[in-house]
């Protein structure tokens, strides 16, 4: 995965609160391999109607090329499906910014690539206030935890692992990878100073 550490994009709202993982990606479509890419499920539901049609004025379908969603409070609340942050990713989406999130969509998302930006419910208000229902030019940038959307400041706290995870495109395994050298080191001096707790292989 390959990490960032700004981005230019497009943004789009999304002017809902507690969009859950369910809807974001129904379960059905779960069994579809990764490889054949989740981002067609995104929001099915809610983006088309009982025969499948895409709807007319429904914000990702107007705005195709987004890659900052602006949204309300609650945002990948109920399951902790990975998948909800696939299809967003698969989407082309960099950048969710909203008042709160699930704590699970949260950590997947960091793990993915993709920025989960708690902004205040009145940054939220001006952004929704300026785009409407339009689309508008953004840029966010992770080593100064803000940016602009469609001219609104925003700023937002990041942790720093979270920062340093995005910008290096890494997930928890790659984190841990980082300090390998520690590892062995601890684990050949806890050989030599405790071997009681080193199990015996040399009988089957």
């Amino acid at each position: 995965m390959s990490g960032w550490r700004a981005h230019t994009g497009v943004a789009c709202v999304l002017d809902m609160e507690s969009v859950d993982t369910d809807q974001l990606i129904p379960a059905r479509f779960m069994s579809t391999p990764r490889a054949e890419g989740y981002g067609q499920f995104l929001l099915h539901d809610m983006r088309r109607d009982a025969e499948g049609d895409v709807l007319d004025g429904f914000p990702l379908n107007e705005h195709p090329r987004a890659s900052i969603l602006v949204t309300r409070r609650n945002f990948g609340s109920g399951s902790s499906r990975e998948a909800a942050v696939y299809a967003l990713v698969d989407a082309g989406f960099r950048v969710v910014l909203a008042p709160s999130f699930g704590d699970i969509f949260a950590s997947n998302a960091v793990n993915n690539g993709l920025l989960p930006a708690r902004v205040p419910d009145a940054t939220v208000d001006a952004i929704i206030a300026r785009l409407g229902h339009r689309a508008g030019p953004s840029q966010i940038d992770l080593d100064r935890s803000g940016g602009h959307v469609a001219g609104v400041p925003v700023q937002f706290d990041l942790d720093p692992v979270w920062r340093e995870k995005l910008i290096n495109g890494w997930d928890d395994i790659d984190l841990t990878r980082q300090h390998d050298s520690a590892i062995q080191s601890f684990g050949a001096t806890r050989h030599d100073s405790r071997p009681w707790t080193v199990p015996d292989t040399r009988h089957p």
